[in-house]
Formats: structure tokens, sequence, C-alpha cells
């Protein structure tokens, strides 16, 4: 009896490592997809546009998943290989360390968390099991272990001088673009990561992040999420924490916050603020959509709408859609507040991964942008935003200081 107990002891435990293997392969397949529907060809006026621009992407979850993005793999949206294939000059990876069951866009509570199964079951570092900060640390040390083994493919990017070397780089002017590094920058999907405490805030920021949204899926200690039970607006807390972030260069993300949140975040901002990723209800009437009363708030602060690719943004996954959400941006505020915000890995079905970003550009080119147009969305309004946001604020001349505070009365 004693050998049959161990015989099935060790059958279980062969079992479960089994299942711990396979496991966080087999659901990121199910959770992060492309639908196979049909895409246009690409003209060659089109691929010839698309390798000189500088192509940047606000908004990617790969970090949630197990797997390094320097690994080609055969899931997901976004790695290394497919971002080297669709030109893409610099990637934000978004840190996701809580999603309540039974997630929705209507109303979620705080009270249950799918990532901690998550996080166990990937056999993380026991010390993120636990902890939202803890998991919110180890996603930055991940990126900045991709960029340590990527063989300076890719750079990291937490200073204006790196957003500066990144479009010198990719100057199609220069001889070297072949072998040019894509440069990644560590983002937040949510700050309920400081787990109620300021000083929290500068040890993400010594982590290397340089941006973040409030909230996620629920509301939390700083602000009301759109798709919270509450929707209130920015706390005490939230105030506090949103002039840390404006003070020391980290950029305000408003994706995922309600109304009331948007509304204050930007009548009080003193620096651009970005939507990293999401549409407009224009084109798609859900409730995570700006309205043209945000846009028009977005723009007066200087910032950029990162306009996503999934149906949860633009109501369908077709890339015609997309620049039809850019073309609402900007006629109805300009083209410099339009740019690129994926939402690859994000638990969203797509029409294409990062390799196949000439689709927006094909779009936008069949949708009658211009040229200059084009270049702008695709990367140089993100990149000058992100520029502008990683100056701290007392490295900025007396008069932008002055600007900026003007702004946010």
């Amino acid at each position: 009896m004693k050998k049959i107990g161990l015989l099935l002891l060790t059958m279980m435990m062969i079992a479960i490592a089994a299942w711990l293997t396979i496991a966080p392969a087999w659901f990121e397949k199910q959770t992060n997809m492309v639908d196979g529907k049909p895409l246009p060809e690409i003209t060659t006026e089109a691929q010839a546009l698309h390798d000189s621009l500088i192509i940047v992407d606000l908004h990617g979850d790969t970090l949630l998943w197990k797997r390094k993005i320097t690994d080609s793999v055969d899931r997901g949206h976004i790695d290394l290989k497919r971002l080297q294939a669709g030109n893409v000059g610099l990637q934000i990876f978004s840190s996701v360390t809580k999603t309540p069951r039974g997630q929705n866009y209507d109303s979620n509570s705080a009270d249950t968390d799918n990532i901690t199964l998550l996080t166990i079951t990937q056999l993380q570092p026991i010390r993120t099991w636990f902890s939202l900060l803890e998991r919110q640390i180890y996603h930055s040390e991940k990126l900045r272990d991709a960029v340590n083994e990527s063989d300076r493919r890719l750079t990291f990017v937490d200073q204006p001088r790196d957003v500066r070397d990144v479009q010198f780089r990719r100057n199609p002017d220069q001889d070297f673009r072949e072998d040019i590094s894509i440069g990644v920058l560590f983002s937040a999907e949510g700050l309920q990561t400081l787990e109620g405490k300021r000083e929290n805030l500068q040890k993400l920021y010594d982590a290397g992040m340089r941006m973040a949204g409030l909230v996620h899926f629920f509301d939390n200690e700083l602000a009301g999420s759109m798709h919270g039970e509450e929707k209130g607006g920015l706390t005490d807390f939230g105030r506090t924490i949103m002039t840390d972030m404006e003070d020391m260069g980290m950029i305000v993300d408003i994706a995922h916050s309600s109304h009331d949140t948007v509304a204050e975040v930007l009548r009080i901002a003193r620096r651009p603020v970005v939507s990293s990723h999401g549409g407009v209800q224009a084109v798609c009437g859900v409730n995570r959509n700006l309205t043209d009363e945000e846009i028009k708030g977005v723009a007066a602060t200087g910032g950029v709408i990162g306009l996503g690719y999934w149906d949860g943004a633009m109501c369908d996954t077709d890339p015609k859609t997309v620049a039809k959400a850019v073309k609402h941006v900007r006629d109805l505020v300009g083209i410099e507040h339009a740019a690129l915000g994926s939402d690859f890995d994000g638990a969203v079905t797509t029409r294409f991964d990062t390799s196949g970003i000439v689709q927006i550009t094909q779009a936008l080119m069949n949708a009658g942008f211009s040229e200059e147009e084009i270049r702008a969305v695709m990367g140089l309004n993100a990149l000058r935003v992100i520029e502008q946001g990683l100056v701290p604020l007392k490295d900025l001349p007396q008069s932008a200081v002055e600007e900026s505070t003007e702004a946010g009365q």
C-alpha cells in the first residue's frame, strides 16, 4: 500500500508539473487572438511609406504573460521579432496587476482578482503572489531583463534623451536603420499597486515607470473607474499622486477612468495627458471611449489619444474603422492629437498582430490622409508628448512651468 501511495503521489506531482508547464501558454492562446478575417493587400506605396515611419504604440500588455519578449512564439500579439517586422520604433509595455472576476465594461467590484491565480500558476516569485506593488516591480524587472538579453535590439526609455535617440536612429536618412534598436517604456494599468502609500510612487519611478493609468477595471484609492461600481472622481490621495507624477516626469494616462475622473484630471492637469488605448464614442459608443468634450480636454493639455484595434474600442476589428476614428479626432481637435494604442496582448482579439501594423498605414492612405498626417499619427505625435512628459517639472524652463500651471487652472 505504501508503494501504491507513493506511486499515486508521484503521478499527481507529474500531472501538476505538466499542467503548470502547459496551462499558461494554453490560456494565453485562448485570450489574445487574431480573428483571421480578410485584410486588404498592402500596396507597394504603403509598404514603402510604412518602412520609413517612426512608429509608436502607446499600450501593450505582454508583460502579463509567461514568456519573454525576446522569444519568438506562436501566440499573442507582441514579441521582438514581430516588433521588428512591424517596424515599431517605441513600444510602451504596461503592467497589469489585478483584474476582477467576471470582468466587463459596465460594473466591477475590487473585491476579486484573477491575476493572483495567474501569478501562482506562472510560478512567479512568491513575493508577487500577495503584493500588487511587487507584481509591478517584477514586471519592470522582466522588461529590463528583455532589454539586457536582446543584444541591443531593445533599449530602455526613461529619459527625454532616450526619446530623441529613438528619433535619431530611425531617421530614414541614416544608413544603419536595419540594425537599430526598439525603444521600450514601462507603464502601469492602474495605480492600485501603490497600496495606498504615497512613497511607493517613488519606488515605481525608480523601477523605470514613466507612464501610469490611475485606474483599471475597478475603483481604487486614487479614483473612480469607468468600469467600477461607484465611478466617482479623483480622491484626495489621487490628486496628490497626480501632482507627484507631473512633478517627477511621469505621464498621466486617463484610459479606463470614469467620466468624473477624466473631467477633473483634465481640469487640473499641468502637463500633457494621454489616453493610451481606447476609442471615441462618435465611432464606437461604448462607455470606455472618449466623448467629444473629453477629446477636446485632452487636446487642451497638449496630449494625445491612442486609438486601439480591438472591437471594444472600435466596435469591430477592421483597420478602416481605426482610420475613421483618426479622422474624427483630426476634424475635431487636429491631427496632432491622434496616436496609436493597440492594447495588444491585453486579453483582446484583433485583425492582425504587431507585425501587421502596416495595415493601419494602408487604411490611413486609403482614407485620404497625407504623408505628413500619417507620420504624425503613427508615431511623431506620441514621441512629442512622451519627450515632454518625461521632463521633471523642476527641469522645465520657468516660462514652460507657468504655461503648464495656467493650463491646469
